[in-house]
């Protein structure tokens, strides 16, 4: 049983513990972003995003567009529910799905496991793209990134039934470019958004797929402290 407090962090273990991660599964990011909403209403630091989202006046919307603004997808978008849209419930979820027809919080994740520097400028710039896609509609929404770092100190990846482990030379081990990858997010990503945390994990990818954050206790403070902001920064935006 996993120590996590927040369903964000629970459902980034679940992507690698006890099981391959594929790392081109598309929706995986959106299972770990959607949980940020969850954890908001949980944490019940905001009682207006809290009594919205129990009204189901505001839902996540998993499409992550904006009903009649086509753009990219982000990997969780929450705001208000399309008037003549129904929000649809799932057992244990606290917050409804549906369409928005606006944006109040854009979240995006990003995970990276492997070949992190051969990808790091793609990443950058899917994470700046994205804060301007959820801006499109002319809102004022609330921009937030998760970028998961491995730091263990080797792994393999899948491609269909080819496994490709890392060496330490040609295919660098993940703690060999993980300290890089990170201050280069920081440096040129960042900046982009409202809230950035970086979830620095360890995952061979290997049996019996093992999984451990880098340090529980500080990556939680962090995130809770991120849930505080928001929550404060939701009621002054959306009053």
């Amino acid at each position: 049983m996993s120590d996590e407090k927040y369903a964000l962090l629970r459902t980034f273990r679940g992507l690698f513990e006890g099981k391959p991660y594929r790392h081109r599964i598309a929706n995986l990011g959106d299972l770990v972003a959607s949980q940020l909403y969850e954890d908001l209403v949980a944490l019940g630091k905001s009682a207006k995003l809290v009594e919205r989202v129990q009204r189901h006046e505001r839902v996540v919307n998993l499409k992550n567009l904006m009903t009649g603004k086509p753009g990219r997808r982000g990997d969780g978008t929450f705001g208000e529910l399309v008037p003549t849209a129904v929000a649809l419930t799932e057992k244990g979820m606290l917050v409804a799905r549906g369409p928005v027809a606006t944006i109040e919080i854009g979240a995006e994740t990003k995970i990276l496991a492997k070949a992190m520097i051969k990808q790091i400028d793609r990443v950058i710039n899917d994470l700046v793209n994205q804060v301007n896609q959820f801006k499109r509609g002319g809102g004022n929404p609330i921009c937030v990134a998760f970028v998961g770092i491995n730091f263990a100190e080797r792994y393999v990846s899948f491609e269909g039934k080819k496994k490709w482990p890392t060496d330490g030379k040609k295919y660098k081990h993940p703690i060999q470019e993980a300290a890089q990858a990170e201050q280069r997010l920081k440096d040129k990503a960042q900046s982009a958004f409202n809230e950035f945390q970086i979830l620095q994990f360890r995952a061979t990818n290997a049996k019996p797929f093992p999984f451990e954050w880098v340090d529980l206790a500080t990556m939680e403070m962090e995130y809770s402290s991120v849930l505080t902001r928001i929550s404060r920064e939701y009621d002054r935006r959306f009053a």
